[in-house]
């Protein structure tokens, strides 16, 4: 097997080097990257993971803790399956393994014991809400500095960094659309109040109606868990409002979809009778029917930049401080 110090003499570089760019340690200009990676490629070095491991006092692994939810499969679901591909690939690239962990969310969790047993090197947050359990445990990483990154929960912690999507805009923007052609009596479908991007696309919604000079009436505001059943059973309420409503906006698909299954189980026409609009952007709307008009949101990056926020304090660079909130886009399709 070739040696540290060969690959050195042959890339023309201090073995110190080729250890930095082989464990992806400290800044290092692009050109000398590529000349260890040629250099160890041709020789056949390989990398002793554990060794290197032990030697940084690093276990190599990006702890990605998600909700336990009995019965839900969150892998199926596009919200997860695309934040978990885009931090697997960031991770790739940079040389870590991504361990899955699930917490109860109605439990204290010990982040903080994941470091001391160097189980991971950092920790990435899945599914956060605001309950007190959920906040204490999250915030500890905060009092300790360790490495880590929320995904889409903001909390406005200094030391928590977020990466998440400007879902007030991206409410804002589905309402306004609807105003725009002509609806007034708009309801909103949205998700649990412990989340705080429940809470963005509500005061999206509301601003929208602020500036038509209109106010969310309690009669048209309807609350899910944002999976495609409790949209179904939010129709029944929906219904019963029918006749004080002439559209209805939903914070995600999946709700979306449930509510005009529900819907038309009891003979209402979407868009006809009531035009609906979703938010994601995710597989199954553009193949409902009718297809559903949503807002985009970018959650393939949300996890990629998660992922380079957490281990940027790891490779000697300075994590952003503030909190990260990508774009949305809306896209018209016909279920509005």
């Amino acid at each position: 097997m070739a040696t540290r110090r060969e690959v050195a003499e042959l890339a023309g570089v201090s073995e110190a080097t080729v250890s930095r760019v082989m464990n992806g340690v400290g800044p290092i200009k692009e050109e000398t990257r590529r000349k260890v990676a040629a250099a160890a490629a041709e020789l056949g070095y390989q990398l002793n993971a554990l060794a290197s491991g032990f030697a940084k006092g690093r276990s190599g692994n990006v702890g990605v803790v998600l909700p336990h939810v009995p019965k839900v499969r969150l892998f199926s679901t596009y919200y997860f399956s695309e934040i978990l591909s885009g931090i697997g690939d960031a991770l790739h690239l940079a040389g870590y393994g991504l361990l899955l962990l699930y917490r109860n969310p109605q439990e204290p969790y010990d982040y903080v014991s994941l470091y001391r047993t160097r189980r991971v090197d950092a920790c990435l947050i899945l599914g956060a809400s605001a309950l007190p359990e959920e906040r204490s445990s999250v915030f500890a990483l905060a009092d300790e500095g360790l490495p880590c990154c929320v995904v889409d929960q903001r909390y406005g912690r200094a030391g928590l960094p977020c990466v998440g999507a400007d879902h007030r805009a991206g409410a804002y923007a589905a309402a306004r659309y609807m105003l725009d052609a002509g609806h007034r009596r708009i309801g909103f479908l949205n998700g649990s109040p412990h989340y705080s991007n429940s809470a963005d696309r509500f005061e999206g919604y509301r601003q929208a109606l602020a500036e038509s000079g209109l106010a969310p009436d309690h009669a048209m505001l309807f609350e899910g868990n944002y999976s495609r059943k409790s949209g179904h059973e939010a129709a029944d309420a929906i219904y019963e409002r029918l006749e004080s409503l002439d559209g209805l906006l939903c914070a995600n698909d999946r709700m979306a979809i449930g509510a005009i299954q529900g819907l038309r189980e009891r003979g209402v026409d979407v868009p006809q009778r009531l035009p609906v609009i979703g938010y994601d952007n995710s597989d199954a709307s553009s193949l409902t029917d009718p297809p559903l008009t949503t807002v985009e949101v970018p959650f393939y990056e949300m996890g990629r930049l998660a992922a380079q926020s957490a281990l940027a304090s790891l490779t000697g660079e300075s994590p952003a401080t503030d909190d990260v909130l990508l774009p949305t886009k809306l896209i018209i399709r016909r279920s509005c």
